[in-house]
């Protein structure tokens, strides 16, 4: 199988990087991932939710590119079906389409008021009303995709849902956003990920910041 290559902005901002990448992992994709600096002016636009599209992270593939994160995991689907980032079940994976659009086009509050930050960390931090009903809402999937798979990730094994929702993860540890033990433990099992740790680890040396988003709290 031919090799991809994946282009992110920064590890340690950029939630939509960390989901292409990890439906990458997800998917078993052989690929090489390409950073773009911080001082680039569309990925630092992009990070900053200034940009009226968002171009990475952008998977080519033979010739075929691939940039919107949705679009990436239907074609990784597509190309490596037996990854099973969809569940079998049709109506499954209608409903596991559903949440993925949700996270996709939704949240802006939350996106706003709880920027990806791996680097920091807020202890007690206040999460007003408006980003609170999105928070509100995202436990709300998890608890019952939880009970309705029985774990340990949405539909039982990992999904293109787990990837999407896998920044929120590190939003609600950045925040220490107050999560009932179901909703916890599915946070530490994502968290837990040997590629998240990857990720993680990787996000920790960056040397680049963005000031916008290290905003003293």
């Amino acid at each position: 199988m031919a090799r991809g290559s994946l282009t992110i902005s920064s590890r340690n901002y950029s939630s939509w990087s960390l989901r292409g990448w990890l439906l990458c992992k997800l998917a078993g994709l052989d690929f090489d991932t390409v950073a773009l600096p911080i001082d680039d002016a569309a990925a630092r636009a992009e990070l900053l939710l200034l940009s009226p599209s968002f171009l990475t992270p952008c998977l080519t593939y033979e010739d075929v590119k691939v940039w919107d994160t949705l679009a990436i995991a239907e074609f990784l689907n597509e190309i490596l079906p037996q990854a099973g980032l969809l569940p079998a079940d049709r109506a499954e994976r209608s409903l596991c389409r559903s949440i993925c659009g949700e996270m996709h086009s939704g949240f802006a509050n939350l996106r706003a008021a709880l920027p990806m930050n791996l680097k920091a960390r807020h202890p007690g931090f206040k999460v007003w009303a408006g980003a609170q009903s999105d928070v509100d809402r995202i436990t709300l999937i998890w608890r019952e995709r939880l009970a309705a798979s029985a774990g340990p990730f949405l539909f039982g094994e990992l999904t293109m849902a787990d990837a999407m929702y896998a920044p929120v993860c590190t939003r609600f540890a950045t925040y220490d956003v107050a999560l009932d033990a179901a909703c916890a433990g599915y946070r530490d099992r994502i968290l837990a990920l040997p590629w998240m740790r990857e990720w993680t680890k990787a996000a920790l040396l960056e040397p680049d910041e963005v000031e916008e988003l290290d905003v003293e709290f």
